[in-house]
C-alpha cells in the first residue's frame, strides 16, 4: 500500500507571503479614511498589495498557467527574509516552509493531471561514505546492502520505471533536468539546496523532499524513500515502459 504524502509546515512562510501584503493593505485602507489627502495613494498602495497578495490563493491549473511569474515572486520573498530569519536562528525552517508551500501548490495541480515525463533528482551523499560502487556512473552497481537508502531506490527504480539522475554537482543536475525536459522533477537534497533548484529552475516544476543529515552536510545522509515513492505516485502518470538510463550521469570533481 502506498502512503500518503506528509503534511508540510507552509505557515512560517505563508505568514508573511500573504499575511504581511494583507496587513499594509489594511492599513493603507485606514490611511486613506483617516486622512483624505493621501487618499489617492494609500488606496493605490492598497490594490498594490491586494494584488501581490493575490497569487497566493491561485490553484490548480491557474496556478500552473502563472507558475513561472508566480514562483519569482515567492522566491523573492524567500530571499527577502532569509537574513533575518538566519538572524533569528530559523533559517532552514523559513527554507523547508518555502518549499513545502511550492510543494502544496504543486501537489495540488498534479494530483488532479498526474505528470506524463518526470525525473528524479538525487544527490550523491546519500551512498554510504566507505561504500566503493561506481553508482554514479551506473547506480546498477549499488550492492544493496541496505546500509544506505540507494538500494531501496534501485529496487523502487526497476519496478516503477522511473527516470532517475544522481548527481555530485548541482549544476549538473539542474543541467541534465533542463536537457530531459521534465513537466515535473522530483528532488532530493539538503534544504539549502533545494532552495536554489526551486529558485534557479522556476521554468519546471519541482516537488522537494529535504534530507536528513545525521553526519553533517555530504556525508551518510538519508531521505524518506517511502515519502518519495508516494510522491512519484501520487503526482505522476505510472509509465509503460522502461527508463531510457536509469543513471547516466557521470562523476565530475567534488560535490558543488
Amino acid at each position: 500500500m502506498i502512503p500518503p504524502l506528509p503534511p508540510e509546515r507552509t505557515w512560517p512562510f505563508l505568514l508573511v507571503r500573504r499575511g504581511l501584503p494583507l496587513a499594509l493593505a489594511a492599513a493603507a485602507l485606514v490611511t486613506a479614511t483617516a486622512f483624505p489627502g493621501l487618499r489617492g495613494w494609500s488606496l493605490l498602495a492598497a490594490v498594490a498589495c491586494l494584488a501581490e497578495a493575490g497569487s497566493t490563493f491561485r490553484r490548480g491549473q491557474g496556478y500552473m498557467n502563472h507558475r513561472m511569474a508566480i514562483t519569482r515572486l515567492d522566491a523573492l520573498w524567500a530571499r527577502t527574509f532569509r537574513p533575518l530569519s538566519r538572524f533569528l536562528g530559523r533559517e532552514e525552517a523559513w527554507i523547508l516552509a518555502f518549499c513545502a508551500w511550492n510543494n502544496r501548490r504543486v501537489r495540488e495541480a498534479f494530483q488532479a493531471r498526474p505528470a506524463q515525463r518526470a525525473i528524479v533528482l538525487l544527490p550523491h551523499c546519500i551512498q554510504l561514505a566507505r561504500c566503493k560502487a561506481e553508482i554514479i556512473q551506473d547506480m546498477g552497481t549499488c550492492h544493496q546492502c541496505g546500509l544506505c537508502p540507494v538500494g531501496d531506490v534501485l529496487e523502487e527504480t526497476l519496478q516503477r520505471r522511473w527516470e532517475v539522475r544522481l548527481s555530485n554537482r548541482s549544476r549538473r543536475a539542474y543541467r541534465e533536468a533542463r536537457e530531459y525536459g521534465p513537466d515535473l522533477m522530483v528532488a532530493v537534497a539538503c534544504p539549502d539546496r533545494l532552495f536554489k533548484g526551486l529558485t534557479r529552475l522556476p521554468e519546471i516544476p519541482g516537488y522537494t523532499i529535504p534530507l536528513a543529515l545525521p553526519h553533517g552536510m555530504c556525508v551518510d545522509t538519508t531521505f524518506s524513500v517511502p515519502h518519495l515513492v508516494a510522491a512519484m505516485e501520487a503526482l505522476v502518470e505510472p509509465r509503460t515502459t522502461r527508463p531510457e538510463n536509469i543513471q547516466p550521469l557521470h562523476a565530475e570533481g567534488q560535490a558543488g
